[in-house]
This record gives C-alpha cells, structure tokens and sequence, in this order.
C-alpha cells in the first residue's frame, strides 16, 4: 500500500521483502530515504539498521521507521532514527519523505 502511494504521488520506488534483500538492493543503488518495518522475514528491522549502519556506503542513507509496537518514539530512539506509528498518518508519511527526497522527479 505504500509502494502504491508513494508512486501515485511520482516517486521512484524499489520494495524490498526481508532487510537482506533491503541492503543487497541498496547496494545495486542507493535510495534517498528507506522506509524500515521492524517485523519482516529472513533479516528483521533491527538487523538491517545494524548490518546498514556498518556499512560505510549505506550508513547516511536516511530512514524512516514504521511500527505498530505501542512506543514507537522508544524504538526510534534505540534505533537511532524517527519512528512513525501504524497506522500511518499518510500526510506525514509523504512530509517526511518529501524532507529526505525533495519533491518526486
């Protein structure tokens, strides 16, 4: 559902299932924000912040958290990066994509 708002809006988007494929896929080409599900299969959330953190190509790749834990300002701050709550506020998803891409090309 995001995918498909976000390019309704004219951005660029590459969707990835599982944070291995999230970071093998940022290698390939590196995005202007990743929005980051704690919950995912094969490399979760928080594996992929670490794993992107150490690598020096990826680790000022912005990103966006989005979770459903009941305190997502928490999570964030452990993480190291904002944190939106589920279910989203979509007026806030685009503004805090629009601050880290600039307006879709």
């Amino acid at each position: 559902m995001l995918e498909m708002m976000l390019r309704l809006e004219l951005y660029d988007v590459v969707s990835a299932h599982n944070g291995l494929q999230a970071l093998e896929l940022m290698r390939q080409r590196l995005p202007c924000t990743v929005l980051l599900d704690l919950m995912m299969p094969v490399m979760d959330g928080w594996e992929f912040r670490r794993q992107q953190l150490e690598d020096p190509a990826l680790a000022q790749v912005p990103v966006l958290c989005i979770t459903a834990v009941p305190n997502p300002v928490e999570v964030g701050e452990r993480l190291g990066l904002p944190c939106l709550p589920k279910p989203l506020d979509s007026n806030r998803l685009l503004f805090e994509v629009r601050e880290r891409c600039g307006p879709p090309a």
